[in-house]
């Protein structure tokens, strides 16, 4: 059954519950004190902008595409399918609907022609949004730049029966009350045992504990099979976390927490392992996913490389964004992204969270993204933002 709006909403609030990224350490370890520098570019990406509009702090600076550093290098075709995408959402909506804070990006109505106009073949694609669309730099209190992140989506060995390998469930939901179920630990102890929610078994009860921080994956079954599975609800507990437990206990240095630390910790040492992760006590129940790929907050299937996280708070799903930053090797990274999901860490005008696709490549670029930058949205030339906001 396809996951309704307000339960997709209740999955992106709850600790980033789609896909696994780097800002999910944040909530791993929940602790105070700063994450290490981010990496800077060499030169400034997004030029001095000036520090007027917006009474919030938010504002817009009208640019042209040439403005774009790297616009011409860049190949807009998979941003143009994952937009497409985005439009059929869009056009779903009410005309009068606005988008973006304070309706700053127009009504769905003003979308829909560009929408309708949005070409098939790739090869139209840098030629459309160029005649569709004008560029405005995202400028919060005065300052262009903000903090890049990534995810990805992970893969883990499985079996749709269980055997003397594959002895950690994954539940569906049970038929849901007024009260908080059972905790991770009494769920752990068998309190949902025998009443047939168990639908997929993983390897490793580790693997499993990761699954329902992330909230979504794919479970990869004996027989080659790839299954999507997706965050279907909770059990009614607070989520605690058990970075912050090892923090706490001495267990990792606070300086050296990380996803890898922590699942390092927790394979070395299995007779405490249990007791660490049933510190917390939230229990993700999961359902199949359907479709082209995993399931952003849009609703859509995000596009590897081009979908990016945002605040949707400020920023509209669906909108064209032209991102530039570094990568994790420091090199320049500049493209056309669609916004089309968020998470609980992703907050701010300037502020996103990179998509980079399933795989072990994936989980390299996206564990090392840490990276200053600023975006450029496009909008619609039928969309006025207004004085207030657009600022030279």
């Amino acid at each position: 059954m396809p996951i309704g709006p307000s339960l997709r909403r209740a999955a992106r609030t709850d600790v980033r519950l789609l896909l696994f990224p780097v800002a999910a350490l944040l909530l791993l370890a929940a602790c105070q004190t700063a994450p290490p520098a981010p990496i800077a570019p060499a030169t400034p990406v997004v030029p001095a902008v000036p520090a007027a509009g917006g009474a919030d702090g938010f504002r817009l600076v009208p640019a042209a595409f040439s403005d774009l550093g790297g616009w011409a290098a860049d190949d807009p075709a998979p941003a143009l399918a994952a937009f497409r995408r985005s439009c059929r959402v869009l056009a779903r909506a009410p005309g009068g609907e606005a988008l973006g804070r304070d309706g700053f990006a127009g009504t769905a109505a003003q979308w829909a022609e560009a929408c309708a106009a949005a070409p098939k073949s790739p090869a139209a694609a840098r030629a459309y949004f160029e005649r569709w669309f004008r560029p405005y730099r995202i400028v919060m209190d005065g300052a262009a730049d903000g903090l890049f992140t990534g995810y990805f989506e992970p893969e883990y060995r499985g079996s749709a029966t269980r055997s003397q390998r594959y002895r950690a469930p994954l539940y569906a939901p049970p038929p849901s009350g007024a009260e908080a179920g059972p905790s991770r630990a009494e769920i752990e102890a068998g309190a949902l045992a025998g009443r047939g929610l168990e639908w997929l078994w993983l390897a490793d009860p580790v693997d499993a504990f990761f699954l329902h921080v992330q909230g979504s994956g794919r479970v990869r079954l004996e027989d080659g099979r790839v299954l999507r599975v997706g965050y279907a609800g909770n059990n009614g507990h607070d989520y605690v976390a058990i970075g912050r437990v090892l923090i706490e206990r001495g267990d990792i240095p606070r300086e050296e927490i990380s996803m890898q630390s922590i699942r390092a910790w927790l394979a070395a040492h299995p007779a405490e392992a249990p007791g660490i992760m049933n510190a917390n006590p939230r229990y993700i129940f999961f359902r199949a996913i359907e479709g082209e790929g995993p399931i952003g907050a849009q609703g859509v299937a995000l596009e590897s490389g081009r979908s990016l996280a945002v605040d949707p708070a400020f920023l509209p799903y669906g909108a064209p964004l032209w991102l530039e930053t570094v990568d994790p090797d420091g090199q320049a990274l500049r493209r056309l992204v669609i916004a089309q999901d968020t998470g609980g860490a992703i907050r701010g005008a300037v502020r996103g969270d990179l998509f980079w696709g399933a795989g072990a490549d994936a989980a390299a670029k996206a564990g090392r993204m840490k990276s200053r930058g600023g975006y450029a949205i496009l909008l619609p030339k039928t969309v006025s933002p207004g004085p207030a906001l657009a600022v030279r």
